[in-house]
């Protein structure tokens, strides 16, 4: 039952990240443009390809560290997959901190998963070859019923687009990753898509536009909001691979179910942390009624995440 507990704590990892890219996309002193901080953690994911080093260690490729000895050299098919898995993964970025600027982690999160979850499911019915579980049309409905809770009772106005359009792209960005594995093998596709987002990202600084935007952005940002930014992508980089090794090791179906907690964590942050952290980090508002609803539509979406994989 190892990957169960490499399950769980990815999902933490995850929610104390969700908070953290709330607190950079919203603070003037951070890095508050979306689409900068996209870039910048296309860049740090990418960078995870440092691991296989560690995979020389004697004994670790036995524990499930990547190996390079997996590797080979990419067929055009992997390419294409690899650079599709970056430029999804990117505008599903782009979109998701766009949403935290101006929604808490708590809210936003949960809307975005579910949308993610549908999008998913269905995709991979229609090009994967997919079977639907016998709860399907029950964890369909509880995840739209819970984010019908969450955009009713928080979201601001055209909140809901931005974790729309973020939840498709990440859908998009995990059947990329799951032809990438089915075309090739775990250590090599995880290789050659880090080795896609470095690509992909330095590729954006090609575009003048793109590259005004981020150089004016980063020379404003401080040593202290760069240190953060390293911090949360250092975390969300370890919860990538500790999912995706609890996927390769155990049931797919279980893992992607879990995926409900990282909603409970977050809740679990504001009710444990909220009033002491920042308020450009959101979760400020402890009042016992907005707890209780959001309890209410994290639970509903849990549960749903649950039937529908399960």
């Amino acid at each position: 039952m190892t990957w169960l507990i490499l399950a769980a704590g990815g999902q933490f990892l995850n929610a104390i990240v969700a908070v953290l890219d709330k607190y950079i996309v919203t603070d003037e002193k951070a890095l508050p443009r979306p689409f900068v901080y996209a870039f910048y953690s296309c860049l740090f994911t990418g960078f995870w390809g440092v691991i296989y080093l560690i995979g020389f260690i004697p004994g670790l490729s036995e524990l499930g560290v990547p190996n390079f000895e997996n590797v080979q050299s990419p067929t055009i098919q992997v390419v294409g997959m690899s650079f599709l898995a970056a430029y999804t993964f990117f505008m599903a970025l782009v979109s998701m901190y766009n949403s935290l600027k101006h929604g808490d982690a708590s809210d936003v999160m949960p809307v975005i998963g579910a949308i993610s979850a549908l999008s998913t499911f269905g995709m991979s019915y229609l090009f994967l070859d997919t079977t639907l579980s016998g709860n399907f049309i029950w964890g369909i409905a509880l995840l739209i019923v819970g984010t019908l809770l969450v955009s009713q009772m928080r979201f601001r106005k055209g909140v809901i687009v931005h974790a729309v359009h973020s939840g498709i792209f990440f859908a998009l960005y995990y059947i990329a990753m799951k032809g990438l594995f089915q075309e090739t093998s775990f250590d090599d596709g995880f290789f050659w898509s880090r080795v896609g987002f470095v690509v992909f990202a330095l590729s954006l600084l090609l575009v003048p536009a793109y590259y005004e935007k981020i150089t004016a952005v980063t020379k404003k940002a401080t040593r202290k909001s760069g240190e953060l930014i390293l911090v949360a992508k250092v975390l969300a980089g370890i919860a990538a691979f500790l999912l995706l090794k609890a996927t390769d090791m155990g049931d797919v179906t279980v893992v992607q179910a879990l995926d409900g907690l990282k909603y409970v964590f977050i809740i679990l942050i504001s009710i444990l942390v909220g009033r002491f952290i920042p308020v450009t980090a959101g979760e400020n508002d402890w009042s016992a009624q907005v707890i209780l609803r959001k309890v209410l539509y994290v639970c509903v979406i849990s549960i749903g995440f649950v039937m529908l994989f399960v």
